[in-house]
């Protein structure tokens, strides 16, 4: 396991040079002076550009510019805003975004995997029942409305007619972030518990499970020691690459409930064309993304003991 640990920590950083290189290049692409959108409809003095554009490097080929932050981000620097939080460094933009979107990322985490995995064990074992079809409809319905109407739904719903959640901001603690997180771990929880279901009933088809049963073991013995086991490899390898995807993915629900984590600070990078901090933010993204699947690979060897890494 110490070999396989160290060989695919090697692994990570081409992943993590090539993901950051070719956001730094698209970047380095967009049309248009980022340095003369500064000053809006006041042009700057041109040696207040001149100086602008020395500091930030923005005269450089891609190359070497892209050198000079990969030497920087080894040292722990980030680099500075641009534009969003201008002189700022990305590393204390990032301070002030990254809890509320981790905070948010993680109920709506709980949320997919505690009713998720629960909803698909139960269609899974009551295949053909009526908790079977309403899962099943359930989770249709789901993820065929658009995200950003079940968000106003809830508000409307929860927030504004029953009065049980608030609806925006980030005043009264964890408890501002129930309804964000239901509604973004919404659509997550309907692709796991249909994972789920498929999974188990593929796994309690299998031979194994026919000769355990076969032994006199009893029936929640063989669902819970044998069955949920195997069956719950493809949730969890689905549940890795959702962290990454909860935590970049949160633009529209951070939008609406007026939260101000990452995804809006990401969104005003790309639109005032804020280079180091849409960088910054994707490079810890990368790397999040990254330990998650390194943290599923350890998890298949716990969950299936026929799975051993040299």
């Amino acid at each position: 396991m110490g070999r396989f640990l160290i060989r695919r920590l090697l692994q990570m950083v081409p992943v993590l040079l090539g993901a950051t290189f070719i956001v730094f290049a698209a970047n380095f692409a967009l049309p248009g002076d980022p340095v003369r959108a500064l000053g809006g409809e006041r042009t700057l003095p041109p040696e207040q550009h001149a100086a602008i554009v020395e500091r930030y490097n923005l005269e450089d080929p891609l190359p070497v510019q892209y050198g000079k932050y990969v030497a920087g981000v080894v040292t722990g620097d980030l680099g500075e805003s641009l534009a969003v939080r201008r002189g700022r460094d990305v590393s204390e933009v990032m301070a002030d975004a990254f809890p509320i979107t981790a905070r948010l990322a993680l109920v709506a985490f709980l949320v997919e995997v505690t009713i998720g995995v629960s909803a698909g064990i139960v269609a899974g074992i009551r295949r053909g029942s009526f908790l079977d079809t309403l899962v099943k409809v359930s989770t249709i319905a789901v993820v065929s409305i658009p995200i950003f109407l079940t968000a106003l739904a809830a508000q409307l719903l929860f927030g504004l007619r029953l009065g049980w959640l608030p609806i925006a901001g980030t005043g009264q603690g964890w408890i501002s972030y129930l309804l964000p997180g239901f509604v973004l771990g919404s659509l997550s929880l309907a692709y796991v518990a249909r994972i789920m279901r498929t999974s188990l009933v593929e796994t309690m088809g299998a031979d194994y499970i026919r000769t355990a049963t076969a032994k006199g073991l009893s029936r929640s013995r063989v669902i819970g020691r044998h069955a949920l086991r195997n069956s719950l490899i493809p949730v969890v390898t689905f549940l890795a690459f959702d962290i990454g995807a909860l935590m970049s993915g949160a633009i529209v629900t951070e939008g609406i409930f007026n939260l101000g984590g990452i995804g809006g600070v990401v969104f005003q990078g790309i639109r005032q064309q804020d280079g180091p901090v849409v960088v910054g933010i994707v490079t810890v993204l990368v790397i999040i993304f990254i330990l998650a699947n390194l943290l599923v690979d350890v998890l298949y060897a716990v969950l299936d003991p026929r799975i051993r890494y040299g």
